[in-house]
């Protein structure tokens, strides 16, 4: 997979993120080349070992991560697209031998869902 093609998933990626974000009242996501390469790097090491875990970089709080194994595209974890505090994405695919694709969205700063309030300050309700 050309790295154009890589670049052109990133940005429907991003877009379909930004869309979201945009009826959730929040500001739009920047691509970022940092977040974008450990994305990319991370995605075909899943491809190549098929196993679906989350990495060492996002267990230990240092990225958000959003994690698509599948033979079809998918959006993602609905909370990770719409969090308010979150400016920066990278997007990682890779396909694996099977032909089986794995996606790796980072997102910097991280979405924390686990302390109460940040939830409901950073995941705001669609407008109508």
């Amino acid at each position: 997979m050309g790295k154009s093609a890589s670049k052109q998933f990133a940005e429907e990626v991003l877009k379909a993120h930004n869309d979201y974000r945009k009826k959730h009242g929040v500001p739009p996501l920047k691509l970022c080349k940092k977040l974008n390469s450990g994305a990319q790097q991370y995605a075909e090491t899943l491809a190549s070992t098929r196993v679906l875990q989350h990495s060492p970089e996002s267990s230990n709080g240092k990225c958000g991560e959003n994690l698509a194994w599948a033979s079809y595209d998918q959006p993602g974890h609905f909370t990770a697209m719409v969090w308010k505090n979150t400016k920066k994405m990278g997007i990682g695919k890779a396909t694996a031998n099977d032909g089986s694709t794995f996606v790796v969205a980072r997102y910097d700063p991280p979405g924390n869902v686990v302390n109460p309030g940040f939830y409901e300050e950073n995941v705001l309700p669609p407008k109508k």
